[in-house]
C-alpha cells in the first residue's frame, strides 16, 4: 500500500464513525445520508470494504457553516 503526506495537514487526522458522526450533529443516520447525497454533508471515506467514515476536520467544518449562516440571517 502506497501512502503519501503531501495533503495530510500538520494535525494528524481523525476519522469519526457513523456513530460519532450522529453524536457529534445531533442528526439521525437517514438525515446524513440525505444531506451527503444531496452534496450538502461531507462525504464518507471508505476505509476498508465494510468501514466508512467521516473526516472529522470536514465534519466539523461543515457545523461551523451552519453557526455562521444562522449568524448572518440574524444579522440580516
Amino acid at each position: 500500500m502506497k501512502t503519501t503526506n503531501a495533503s495530510v495537514p500538520a494535525r494528524a487526522r481523525v476519522f469519526l464513525r457513523l456513530k460519532a458522526v450522529k453524536a457529534k450533529t445531533g442528526l439521525p443516520e437517514s438525515t446524513l445520508y440525505y444531506l451527503q447525497a444531496k452534496g450538502k454533508f461531507p462525504r464518507s471515506v471508505k476505509l476498508s470494504e465494510r468501514v466508512a467514515a467521516w473526516d472529522e476536520a470536514e465534519v466539523e467544518a461543515w457545523m461551523a457553516e451552519r453557526v455562521a449562516q444562522r449568524d448572518q440571517a440574524a444579522a440580516a
